[in-house]
């Protein structure tokens, strides 16, 4: 097992989840700055669009900067030698690591027999976490490899399932305290990231262990992360609005929050434009632009605004009326 930077990090360890069209270059730049993650991961990237076809824009999808390490590239696909290449170009990127995405729970993606799917197919996966283990350390740099799944397709298949994972000696697995069905319908059980712990030690794996479902803030992942016993934890819909998730900062004015808002949209601009389409930020301000009296106006006229420069001067209007 290549374990490579995880070996190093001081556990518990809490990392930013992949989140497709949410945690792009621009957003992940704005998060190291204001409070850095212990690890980081790019969007999910199809393996399948990279070899046959589509290269140069999902190349785009995993530009990163040195300030974001450690960088982990999310990979799907439901074909190993495919798997094998993204891996192998990953090392050529100089990531610090590869995620397997097994858990998306995406029509689109199921269809494909990626994501979620492999858990219904635990041979192909078995050949999948392989397949890219050899693409990660086939040549002078060897990086490691984790996965990212569920508890299941539309059952909790946890007891059946990890172990076929942990076999294959991952670096980590992040267990999202749900199933596939479930989608965000219901409460995470990390109960059940106990017992991931538990499978993971009767097992005599190496593998960490992180949990992922339904945490608010640092603090609430500490504590259920000391009541599993897992390594740390992953953190995702708490991001937004919120790139101070790390620092744990409760002070931050609604004239920082506006100005970061700003600043975030400037970046995506100047990083994104011709890659993503500017309507992708306006999920963003709906997380900024909420809690006190007056913010439903003004993401009223943000919806509105179709450039950086438009949404510059709405925020100044309202800080000069405002504040």
């Amino acid at each position: 097992m290549i374990k490579g930077f995880w070996q190093e990090i001081e556990r518990p360890v809490f990392v930013l989840a992949p989140m497709a069209d949410v945690t792009d270059s621009a957003f992940r730049q704005i998060i190291t700055k204001y409070g850095k993650p212990d690890v980081i991961w790019t969007e999910f990237v199809s393996a399948d669009g990279l070899f046959l076809g589509g290269r140069d824009v999902l190349l785009k999808d995993l530009e990163y900067t040195e300030s974001e390490r450690p960088i982990v590239a999310q990979f799907f696909s439901s074909r190993p030698d495919l798997m094998e290449k993204a891996a192998r170009l990953a090392v050529e990127l100089g990531f610090d690591g590869i995620d397997i995405n097994m858990g998306c729970p995406d029509r689109s993606i199921c269809k494909q027999g990626a994501g979620a799917s492999m858990i219904k197919n635990p041979e192909l996966a078995e050949d999948i976490i392989l397949a890219t283990k050899r693409g990660a350390e086939s040549g002078e740099i060897k990086i490691p490899v984790s996965v990212k799944t569920r508890l299941g397709y539309s059952k909790d298949e946890l007891e059946e399932w990890l172990p076929r994972i942990l076999k294959t000696e991952p670096a980590v697995v992040t267990v999202h305290a749900r199933t596939k069905n479930d989608m965000s319908k219901v409460p995470a059980r990390w109960d059940r990231i106990r017992r991931a712990v538990e499978i993971r030690d009767e097992m005599k794996s190496e593998s960490l262990i992180l949990g992922n479902g339904d945490l608010f803030d640092i603090e609430n992942a500490r504590k259920e992360v000391s009541l599993s016993g897992a390594d740390g934890a992953m953190l995702g819909r708490a991001i937004f609005g919120n790139p101070w998730l790390w620092s744990e900062r409760k002070d931050v004015s609604i004239k920082e929050r506006l100005e970061v808002l700003a600043e975030h949209t400037h970046l995506f601009e100047k990083l994104l434009t011709g890659h993503k389409n500017f309507a992708l930020m306006k999920k963003h301000y709906k997380a900024y632009v909420s809690g006190w009296d007056g913010a439903k106006e003004l993401r009223g006229q943000l919806m509105d605004c179709e450039d950086a420069k438009s949404v510059e001067n709405v925020i100044q209007k309202y800080l000069k009326r405002s504040i």
